[in-house]
């Protein structure tokens, strides 16, 4: 197994992840050379165990990606595969497809290679624990390195005007009979950042080398918003003062400008939601048309290969590249189809799950009276999310009193016609 391989057990490589994590696709090790820094992501060796076209393979292919539920994961792969074997578990040797690369002090990759190594992870950490030890200043070096490479690369990314989402994710606690006891706001920090910014690298430099081979693969790919959503997008911010920059195709930076602008602004949660709901849906595609959000020429997913079927195929892409062979036998338009479908499909399902679970839950409080904001408006109704439980649900048309009410899609609102009384998005 070791054959061709380079020895990289020396690092100090760490994998951080949240506290429930159970399979550990990569790791990181960062060293400060010059005024730059060089950066190792180390990402499981997939490939090596599940070989095309064999029965592990097409279950994989088959299932897409894992789905992760509340309470547990439906694996892509068999557990002893992504938990066991695979997974980057600390103090043992891992086979691993790393990815090498030179950072400036400006935050670009001045070069990078890919290459087959066996390594093994010094520690499992969390996302907690790494940020409590950098805020407090008792970091030990490899996490301070990391740290200040994380600045540059945010900086990096921040030029270049990469659209940059503030996302409020939500976690169940449930009690030993398996009901919700409360659901509580998992904030991010700059822990999650900081691999979330080595993730992005890595995807880049895969990207970057596959498309300058020229060789067919999956790309993750996001491409421009329409012309229509754009336009109906300045039409809302119009009406309150606001607009986007740019001409009728607007770029990346212009978001990420606007976004800035309205940081501070209450309804900053609800502008950015209408600024999303205005750009198109990632998928994977063999036609490289660039990552607009992320602004990136080519983009692919390649380090989450335990959890994601492209980013298996992406390795299986740059093994053959780094042979000087091709991957073939592979329908690419196809599999790129099937794995949006699967992405989409898994998505539906945690949702599924997790409605019905707060369905469950709020049972307890029917009869109560709650605070919300209005987060969707459609002919039919309300979408409302309440403030202190995550749950948002409808409120029918025939619920909002004895008046008949306009919809008006550009606005985000409706409007009664004999009270003049009007709900719009954001509105408490």
């Amino acid at each position: 197994d070791l054959k061709g391989r380079k020895d990289l057990r020396e690092l100090e490589f760490v994998t951080i992840d949240g506290e429930t994590a159970k399979d550990f696709d990569d790791a990181v090790c960062c060293r400060r050379e010059g005024k730059g820094y060089r950066l190792w992501v180390a990402i499981a060796d997939v490939s090596h165990y599940v070989r095309h076209g064999e029965p592990l393979d097409q279950d994989a292919r088959e299932r897409g990606t894992s789905v992760y539920f509340p309470r547990r994961v439906i694996p892509m792969l068999p557990e002893k595969l992504s938990n066991g074997l695979c997974s980057l578990n600390p103090d043992v040797d891992r086979l691993a497809m790393v990815c090498e690369m030179a950072v400036t002090p400006k935050g670009e990759i001045a070069q990078y290679e890919f290459y087959n190594a066996v390594f093994r992870s010094k520690a499992r950490l969390t996302y907690t624990w790494v940020w409590d030890r950098i805020a407090s200043g008792k970091a030990p070096e490899n996490l301070q390195n990391l740290y200040a490479l994380f600045k540059v690369l945010a900086e990096a990314r921040g030029r270049r005007g990469a659209i940059d989402f503030e996302t409020v994710e939500t976690r169940m606690i449930f009690d030993a009979k398996g009901k919700i006891e409360k659901i509580v706001a998992e904030k991010r920090n700059d822990a999650h950042r900081l691999i979330e910014e080595c993730m992005l690298a890595a995807n880049v430099c895969a990207g970057d080398f596959i498309a300058k081979h020229g060789h067919p693969a999956l790309y993750r790919v996001h491409d421009v918003p329409t012309v229509e959503k754009v336009g109906a997008l300045r039409d809302f911010l119009a009406e309150l003062g606001l607009q986007l920059p740019g001409g009728e195709v607007p770029r990346p930076k212009d978001y990420a400008q606007l976004l800035e602008k309205i940081r501070k602004r209450p309804d900053f949660l609800l502008l950015q939601t209408i600024l999303l709901r205005s750009l198109k849906q990632a998928v994977y595609s063999p036609d490289n048309l660039g990552h607009f959000g992320l602004a990136f020429d080519a983009y692919v997913h390649f380090t989450s290969p335990i959890r994601r079927y492209p980013d298996l195929l992406v390795h299986r892409v740059l093994k053959h590249l780094l042979q000087r062979r091709s991957y073939t036998g592979v329908d690419w338009e196809a599999l790129g189809r099937h794995c949006s479908e699967t992405e989409r499909r898994a998505d539906d399902a945690s949702r599924d799950v997790e409605n019905w679970l707060k369905c469950y839950y709020m049972r307890d409080h029917v009869g109560s009276t709650f605070v919300g904001t209005i987060t969707g408006v459609a002919a039919f109704g309300l979408f409302v999310t309440l403030d202190d439980y995550f749950v948002d649900g409808l409120v029918h048309i025939s619920e909002l009193g004895r008046d008949y009410f306009q919809y008006d899609g550009a606005r985000h609102a409706l409007l009664g016609e004999r009270t003049g009384k009007r709900f719009r998005l954001a509105d408490r």
